[in-house]
């Protein structure tokens, strides 16, 4: 088996909870790229992180829950800055995230410090989420998505609180119509396609990305599951019904499985077998909403087997 690049943020995420009676922030390492590094390494896959850490005790934490987690980090660099912060708050399990910290930590990657090597010798290479609203990450990942003779898979991760008025979103809709041209696979939630392409539906908005050239588009919907674009015709595909406590790290997970099955099996031969492995995603997605946290909770193939048995 080969190895997938992932390259994007890791930060620190604080979470809004309780402690006899008080508010408290628990702290959880985090970063939706992060999170998909955890979960593609869970489910038996061969990953390296590639992004920047800060010079600081949280970053350390950060390197070291990647080791512990069998997540390569050859190609992570340190820079001058206190770890990035990212405040959650939640309206039943859906986390809203504020963004602290400027300059970002995970925003310093150049394109000079990726390792050339490291991403040329990958069979997937992820880039996206909001490492890529930073100049220096920026330009970081369209070096590495210009090196890369790997499948290329692409995720906005749209956080509309980054987003400092209309120039900033029509940046944003340029650069995702700038990567989703030569992706493989392009993953976004509902969410993300509302911020982006305002009125249209999901079908449309798959419609759209693969007209730029996209050849998968999945858009997930929730509890409504997931829509994939494979073929002719977009496939809705319905989520497994489960007591969701927290969706931190969900969409990440629906990543992680597709980039850990593309590392196994290769691209599907036929359309419709996208839709069997958004179908495992979507199990995969069920029971990390089932626990509190996200790279935490990112869980292995077995764990699956045992959640959703046959």
């Amino acid at each position: 088996m080969g190895y997938a690049v992932v390259l994007g943020e890791a930060l620190l995420d604080l979470l809004d909870t309780e402690c006899a009676g008080e508010p408290v922030y628990r702290q959880a390492i985090g970063g939706g790229p992060l999170n998909v590094a955890v979960g593609v390494a869970r489910l038996g896959g061969r990953v390296q992180f590639v992004g920047s850490l800060g010079d600081d005790a949280p970053a350390a934490r950060i390197r070291a829950f990647l080791t512990d987690n069998r997540v390569g980090v050859d190609g992570l660099v340190t820079v001058a800055a206190p770890t990035a912060l990212a405040v959650a708050t939640f309206s039943g399990a859906e986390p809203d995230f504020r963004f602290y910290g400027e300059p970002p930590s995970y925003g310093l990657l150049t394109a000079a410090a990726v390792d050339t090597a490291l991403v040329e010798g990958a069979d997937v290479l992820y880039c996206g989420s909001i490492a890529l609203l930073c100049q220096d990450s920026r330009e970081a990942a369209r070096h590495a998505w210009s090196l890369a003779g790997a499948l290329r898979v692409f995720d906005p991760n749209v956080r509309p609180d980054l987003l400092s008025g209309q120039t900033a979103l029509d940046d944003l809709r340029a650069l995702v119509a700038e990567f989703a041209s030569s992706a493989h696979l392009v993953k976004l939630s509902a969410a993300d396609a509302g911020v982006l392409y305002p009125g249209g539906t999901p079908e449309q908005v798959t419609q759209r990305l693969r007209g730029l050239g996209a050849e998968v588009v999945v858009v997930t919907l929730g509890a409504q599951g997931a829509l994939v674009a494979a073929g002719a015709d977009p496939v809705r595909v319905p989520a497994p019904q489960v007591d969701a406590v927290d969706a931190t790290g969900a969409g990440d997970s629906v990543m992680a499985a597709l980039v850990a099955d593309l590392l196994a099996d290769g691209p599907p031969a036929r359309p419709g077998e996208w839709t069997r492995r958004v179908e495992y995603a979507l199990r995969v997605a069920a029971v990390v909403c089932e626990s509190r946290g996200g790279a935490v909770s990112m869980p292995t193939r077995a764990r699956v087997a045992e959640r959703f048995p046959g």
